[in-house]
């Protein structure tokens, strides 16, 4: 977490001299999870999830970004494929706040600063921390560890494609998919030691969830001065 911390203070404070171009925008979308509970589909959306977004664009081809999403994070056993979940029936419904910051990395040059509609495929990755609260499953009903949160630290894996609409817009699609280092979003593996007898699911697969939607961002800043990247 303090690495995160200084790579962000970092990007706020660095100057700029010699400009590079900026980019301030919304995230708009929907997000579906991944776990031990509902749906096995990949990209299947059925919450909102919004956010903001910025990004340093320190070449035609890179930029180092940052964005911060909210979203209800919900799964149902019922809209499995599995009959053994259908069967079984476990829910839950949370919200998640994620943090995110990293590398974008666009497949051919996307300078903002030459005439003409601009189309380009990106992939995005980093780090992610995701903040959520604690359940368990008990009876078929999910109960709320009260008082309690947690932080899922993860890996963005994005692929999207942006073009520049008009002057200083751009918009842009991605699906974004999230590995996390935790199995306590779902509550299939409950936090409090006390609760540790309603785990179930599988303990060696950790939960994932995917963000799909748009972008729209406004560029700002002098021409840069990519020769010295």
């Amino acid at each position: 977490m303090r690495y995160l911390i200084l790579f962000l203070l970092g990007l706020i404070f660095t100057p700029a001299v010699h400009s590079q171009i900026y980019e301030v925008g919304v995230y708009g979308g929907g997000s579906n999870f991944i776990g031990d509970i509902g749906s096995t589909t990949y990209i299947a959306p059925n919450a909102p999830a919004l956010g903001v977004i910025a990004k340093w664009n320190r070449s035609p081809r890179h930029s180092w970004r940052v964005s911060l999403i909210y979203s209800d994070l919900k799964a149902f056993d019922s809209e499995s494929d599995d009959p053994r979940r259908i069967e079984r029936n476990y829910k839950f419904d949370s919200n998640i706040l994620e943090l995110s910051a990293g590398m974008e990395y666009t497949f051919w040059d996307f300078d903002l600063h030459k005439s003409g509609i601009k189309v380009a495929p990106y992939m995005y990755t980093g780090i992610s921390v995701a903040k959520h609260d604690n359940y368990y499953v008990n009876a078929n009903d999910t109960y709320t560890a009260e008082g309690t949160s947690s932080w899922a630290f993860g890996v963005p894996m994005v692929l999207g494609v942006k073009s520049n609409i008009i002057n200083n817009f751009i918009v842009g699609f991605e699906i974004g998919a999230r590995y996390t280092f935790s199995d306590e979003i779902d509550g299939s593996v409950p936090d409090a030691p006390e609760l540790e007898i309603f785990s179930f699911g599988n303990t060696n697969s950790d939960d994932w969830y995917v963000f799909t939607g748009f972008t729209l961002t406004y560029t700002f800043g002098q021409r840069p001065c990519y020769c010295n990247f």
